[in-house]
């Protein structure tokens, strides 16, 4: 590996330098576009070419189009919630977010499938796991999301297990589980149903989910004039292969995709120790004089905000869980704020999970009345209540 004339290795440099083009591209393109790569789908998407959709969608809408891939799922998760882009073209779990912010469903195209939570033989049921070990792909993964659900009907948290164990290809947990190194883990159905076939015992199915849109599904931004909609909607029902891509269908469920955000994404109803409020009530709170703080990330905070928020980035690395651990995240701006005075933590809605957290930490630095709005900045805008964008103080910031 080279490194250039100020000691950047070379490679890093180029892949920053692709990374600032494909902002820029996207930032001038009529259209945008991110396909967002699921681990265990690596070979779907090295097969789909960028250029050739780009094109091919170009031509179709008349309209340049800028095409972004990614394997970094808490990045498409974040755009989702932040209306990053003009369409999402994902796993499931990606697109019932965005359906979930202004997006309306093309379709998927492979069939729907379940997962399984498989066990070592000797664990007798799903609430048995407390305290033992499991086997899941990263943390956004549709994996990682049947697992949580699937716990959670057994009244379990990831944080009554031992440490969970994250690596890249799901189907590694199968053989994990069946040598002993651990005791869960889980997978598709089809996955199954083959392995089983060399494996008669050892693991056994302790949970089964519903079903769960398969392969790519894909989104498009509600705002787009209908016939935009209606074009992009025709090129991936019919044309997509030219791009590599196997076209998708309109026979989705929404209900599937219902059903994927409730398990993956959303934060509870309640919160000891705060407040839940509604738009209406954080209004009459900023009104008499509460401090409302947006725990998002800059940029998200300059393109859309409540119009009296103030900047306290909520930096997380731990589980989207009711027992995350604090200690594995960063909200160093919440030291300069007055413990005394009436705050309000907000984010992007029920699946974000850092003003819960935030609000969580304040509790537990002594700050005394705090309110968490649950809804957030969705809730506030679909209210009608005043938002502002642009620069502005970031009074927060430590």
């Amino acid at each position: 590996m080279g490194n250039d004339e100020v000691g950047m290795p070379s490679t890093l440099k180029w892949v920053l330098c692709s990374s600032l083009l494909a902002v820029a591209a996207q930032a001038v393109a009529d259209v945008s576009v991110i396909v967002a790569i699921e681990p265990t789908a690596r070979k779907d998407g090295l097969m789909l070419s960028r250029q050739a959709m780009e094109a091919g969608l170009g031509k179709t809408l008349g309209q340049t189009v800028a095409v972004t891939a990614s394997e970094d799922l808490s990045d498409a998760m974040r755009a989702t919630r932040s209306g990053g882009y003009d369409v999402f073209i994902g796993p499931a779990q990606v697109v019932a977010s965005s359906l979930l912010r202004g997006y309306e469903l093309v379709g998927s195209n492979e069939s729907a499938e379940q997962y399984v939570l498989v066990g070592r033989a000797q664990v007798a049921s799903t609430g048995d796991l407390k305290g033992k070990r499991i086997f899941l792909p990263q943390q956004d993964s549709i994996y990682t999301y049947m697992a949580r659900g699937m716990l959670n009907a057994s009244g379990l948290s990831f944080k009554d297990l031992a440490p969970v164990q994250y690596a890249r290809y799901p189907q590694a947990g199968l053989t994990a589980v069946s040598l002993g190194l651990s005791d869960s883990t889980v997978i598709r159905r089809s996955d199954w149903d083959e392995w089983q076939k060399d494996n008669k015992a050892g693991a056994k199915v302790l949970a089964t989910s519903g079903a769960v849109p398969g392969g790519f599904s894909v989104a498009v931004r509600k705002e787009l004039s209908a016939d935009v909609r209606e074009k992009l909607a025709r090129w991936f029902t019919g044309s997509a292969a030219v791009a590599g891509m196997k076209p998708v269908s309109l026979r989705a469920e929404m209900a599937e995709y219902k059903s994927v955000a409730e398990l993956g994404l959303f934060t509870p109803t309640h919160l000891p120790g705060a407040k839940v409020v509604t738009a209406a009530q954080a209004q009459q709170l900023i009104s008499q004089g509460a401090v409302v703080v947006d725990t998002r990330t800059e940029k998200e905070y300059k393109q859309k905000r409540i119009a009296q928020a103030v900047f306290a980035p909520y930096h997380e690395k731990s589980l989207k869980d009711v027992a995350f651990d604090a200690s594995q995240d960063d909200f160093a701006a919440l030291a300069p704020m007055d413990r005394n005075a009436p705050t309000i933590f907000s984010c992007n809605g029920a699946e974000c999970w850092k003003s819960y957290k935030a609000s969580r930490t304040a509790i537990d630095k002594g700050f005394k009345q705090v309110y968490w709005f649950r809804g957030g900045l969705p809730e506030w805008d679909a209210a009608g209540l005043p938002v502002a964008r642009g620069e502005a103080e970031l009074a927060a910031k430590p």
